[in-house]
């Protein structure tokens, strides 16, 4: 069997000028932050970002990596909308396609089941038409009626957090929701992949271990070992999200070089040294889990 570990660099090194990624997760939920946060230490730029958004749109906006942004929202749930995207959403600095969340998951599944498009009534009726001119209507070839055409949503690279996988890409969500997470993953052409916890293959075999793995391992392309990778959001049931240090990163956005300083803190490190800097893994671990 294939051996898909490799560092965080390595991972994010396949991230060049120009791709399309697409980030798993919910808002602050299961987000693969540190992934991200080593994604804005590289090079990389002119990317169209994939996300239901949250802190990693918010980043990726703030550090200039954003051309384009396909989003259903972007949001840290207690903070409605996502400061650093705010800016950069006034300001013109992206080119979007806002489209509603079921919008969202069926152009994911279009891509995820390689076809161009499928068809919906979602958005019929609504401005999500009007404000995205190449979402097409489509005569239907059974009735007299016309349905929404959502096209696929090809990803180069998908970034995605999981509780614990092992060395061959077999990944497992105990979480209460998957998200979209499965469908990023059957998207991309190459699925990168942070976890808590590295397991032996063995473990899958456990009791009912194996029914909380989401997606086949040849889907998986490599697999980042990072504890506690998702904080600041959440990893449920290992963790909660931090509102004390997502009230800090929105506040720094009201400040003058304000986004400097934090990534001088939280970016431009180690993973160790974020880890101590949020407070520890012990305090992380303590965080409560969100109330869905």
């Amino acid at each position: 069997m294939a051996n898909k570990l490799m560092s965080a660099a390595q991972a994010v090194a396949q991230i060049q000028d120009g791709m399309t990624v697409g980030i798993g997760g919910w808002g602050p939920r299961r987000k693969p932050m540190a992934l991200v946060r080593e994604l804005l230490r590289s090079p990389a730029k002119d990317l169209t970002v994939v996300a239901y958004g949250g802190a990693d749109v918010g980043m990726l906006c703030a550090a200039g990596k954003v051309k384009k942004l396909i989003f259903a929202f972007v949001t840290l749930d207690f903070i409605p909308l996502e400061p650093y995207f705010r800016q950069a959403r006034q300001s013109g600095a992206l080119q979007v396609m806002e489209i509603d969340e079921g919008h969202f998951l069926l152009g994911l599944k279009a891509a995820a089941m390689r076809v161009p498009f499928i068809p919906t009534r979602i958005g019929l009726g609504t401005d999500v038409l009007k404000h995205n001119p190449g979402l097409k209507l489509i005569d239907s070839p059974y009735d007299n009626k016309q349905w929404v055409a959502m096209p696929a949503l090809p990803l180069d690279v998908a970034l995605l957090h999981v509780d614990r996988a092992d060395a061959r890409g077999v990944c497992q969500v105990k979480g209460p929701d998957l998200y979209m997470d499965d469908l990023f993953a059957r998207a991309a052409k190459t699925t990168l992949v942070s976890c808590d916890e590295l397991v032996e293959s063995s473990y899958f075999a456990q009791g009912e271990e194996a029914r909380y793995v989401p997606w086949e391992r040849s889907e998986t392309a490599g697999v980042v070992h990072l504890p506690y990778g998702a904080h600041p959001s959440s990893c449920a049931p290992l963790y909660g999200f931090d509102t004390k240090h997502f009230k800090e990163y929105a506040a720094s956005a009201k400040e003058e070089g304000g986004w400097a300083q934090y990534f001088e803190r939280y970016v431009q490190c180690s993973q160790a040294e974020y880890l101590e800097r949020v407070g520890g893994p012990e305090a992380i671990a303590k965080l409560p889990l969100p109330v869905f």
